[in-house]
């Protein structure tokens, strides 16, 4: 903020050096790219229009709160998972702990899969036996990548985020745009409280996101600290298990 404020002051008293005549400048809305010739930090929009595989994360960052794009996209394999996008080590975790949870949601059948997607062989289908739900992971290869790839993230805060993306992928529905959230997930589905959470809602609120998804412990404990600016636009839900979360998310096709 002080590099952009001595910009502009540089950039005035230019102005003035060169016409004398000048006895104020003023800086608005409107003529502040004049100023400031680029944007440094910007939130993009949400486009309001539900995905396969597209997430909407929220991240701390030291200069405020983001929006993270979270993508995945399933390929013919083995079931073996692939992260790119510079995540460091908590958040490839976070990854592989939301592949385990989805997984057992698939098995306890807490999760409907469509059989048609799951790739069969010659046998299989000359047989015409159904194929149990499960293999719908055993016999993808999953992708996940959070953009922008040159940008290293990491923290405990993407799991519900990763499960839903995940699920999405393996039960091809779509996931709504605008809902963003945050929150790690345990092993047990479990939704575990995060830090951050003021910088996260007012980039919700900047995205144009309608809901937002927290933890109910931070729902409980941290919601005085959030500007009323924003719990007056923006719909702020607590959630504990990550069935809440896939429910409020995951939409047929």
């Amino acid at each position: 903020m002080r590099r952009r404020i001595a910009d502009i002051i540089r950039k005035t008293a230019k102005r003035i050096l060169e016409d004398p005549s000048t006895l104020k400048v003023s800086v608005t809305l409107k003529n502040l790219k004049d100023f400031l010739e680029k944007t440094v930090f910007e939130i993009e929009k949400t486009d309001h229009i539900n995905h396969i595989g597209v997430v909407n994360g929220l991240a701390w960052t030291a200069v405020g709160g983001d929006v993270l794009k979270i993508e995945a996209i399933r390929i013919n394999g083995k079931g073996t998972l692939q992260l790119t996008g510079s995540l460091g080590d908590v958040m490839k975790e976070s990854a592989r702990i939301a592949l385990s949870v989805v997984k057992t949601l698939i098995d306890t059948g807490k999760i409907t899969v469509d059989h048609s997607i799951i790739p069969l062989s010659v046998a299989e289908r000359e047989s015409a036996i159904a194929v149990d739900a499960s293999e719908v992971y055993k016999r993808f290869d999953l992708h996940i990548h959070v953009p922008d790839g040159a940008t290293p993230k990491d923290g405990p805060s993407a799991g519900i985020a990763m499960c839903t993306v995940i699920a999405s992928i393996l039960t091809e529905k779509k996931v709504r745009a605008d809902i963003a959230m945050t929150g790690e997930v345990s092993l047990t589905g479990n939704v575990l409280p995060i830090g951050g959470l003021k910088e996260k809602l007012i980039a919700a609120h900047r995205a144009g996101m309608k809901l937002a998804l927290i933890p109910q412990k931070n729902y409980e404990r941290d919601l005085d600290d959030i500007p009323d600016e924003v719990k007056n636009v923006l719909e702020i839900r607590g959630v504990s298990r990550i069935e809440e979360v896939l429910a409020a998310l995951l939409i047929d096709v």
